[in-house]
């Protein structure tokens, strides 16, 4: 079976974080997944003239993948139709720490023999998710003002990858040379 659709997962529920580093048999959930998200920043570091941030509207949950789907549309619209000699630079600023868990049911003939229903039906851990709050800062480009225009059309690209309602906000930066 594939991946069960994001809106089941969208709800926010109590943060299930526990992995323990320095006694890994006392950590309460095992063989967690690795995020599909692993880079959180991209682009040169630098003095830019505008700062962008992508904030939700909504308490929600963002899966890894949805999360990673939308930094591939932002770098690949900025790298794609930015300036020649222009520079950028790229944040997620959000992680997924919460911890999904799927009780798997199965399906066909015979399944009822060896399926146990809903009695144990705590779940293995499958996903990994961020939850995000209202008003909270999901993503942020840091650019000039030549590409101001293409940093928020990029956002707006991210925006239709997240499974929550986003705005844009600019913030001027004071640059000290």
């Amino acid at each position: 079976m594939g991946l069960r659709p994001g809106r089941c997962y969208t709800k926010i529920h109590r943060p299930y974080t526990r992995q323990s580093r320095r006694r890994p048999r006392k950590g309460y959930v095992k063989g967690v997944p690795k995020p599909k998200i692993t880079v959180f920043e991209a682009g040169t570091k630098d003095n830019y003239k505008n700062t962008i941030f992508l904030i939700s509207k909504d308490h929600k949950q963002i899966r890894h993948n949805a999360l990673e789907s939308a930094r591939v549309a932002v770098t690949q619209t900025l790298e794609k139709h930015i300036s020649k000699g222009e520079k950028f630079f790229f944040k997620t600023r959000v992680y997924p720490h919460h911890i999904l868990r799927e009780n798997a049911m199965a399906t066909g003939a015979g399944a009822d023999r060896f399926q146990q229903g809903m009695r144990a039906s705590f779940g293995k851990p499958i996903s990994t998710a961020a939850q995000v709050k209202v008003g909270q800062k999901i993503m942020e480009i840091q650019i000039n003002d030549a590409n101001l225009k293409l940093a928020k059309k990029a956002f707006k690209q991210a925006g239709y990858k997240l499974p929550v309602l986003c705005r844009i906000e600019i913030v001027k930066n004071d640059i000290k040379l």
